[in-house]
């Protein structure tokens, strides 16, 4: 019973394994109009037990965001809250995940965004797709 304990405590803690630091990289960004554009990105995560803060900056010469969230692992579910700053627009978060890769839908009134993030050693590839505001973005950082 004991090490059953032990290793659901860990599972829990380590959720976000592997994340914590600041990543940086860049892919691309697909707009309303469908047009596409090169961004760079910096991500900075803080990891604490099963909570974790996350601030994604990314830009391109025509385009900036701003994404910050808190999240928290529950077993495999994650929920938290999530802000871009740059619009004024924040809301929730809900979905699933654990060891570095997690499925969740980012909410707001009038916006969603699906979001899909794995973790890879030192490698992180992040792929959003939205309803509004801009299609698509797939970021791939590096730490």
């Amino acid at each position: 019973m004991t090490a059953s304990a032990a290793s659901t405590s860990h599972a829990q803690s380590s959720a976000f394994a592997g994340m914590a630091g600041t990543w940086s990289g860049g892919g691309t960004v697909t707009l309303d109009d469908g047009s596409s554009e090169r961004i760079r990105c910096r991500a900075t995560y803080k990891v604490i037990g099963p909570s974790m803060e996350m601030v994604l900056t990314c830009a391109s010469d025509a385009y900036k965001f701003n994404l910050s969230a808190a999240v928290v692992a529950a077993g495999s579910e994650v929920s938290g809250t999530w802000t871009e700053s740059s619009r004024n627009i924040g809301g929730t978060i809900q979905g699933r995940g654990g060891g570095g890769s997690f499925q969740v839908v980012a909410q707001a009134a009038g916006f969603a965004a699906n979001i899909s993030l794995r973790t890879t050693g030192n490698k992180q590839q992040i792929a959003l797709r939205a309803d509004s505001q801009f299609r698509a973005a797939n970021i791939s950082l590096s730490k």
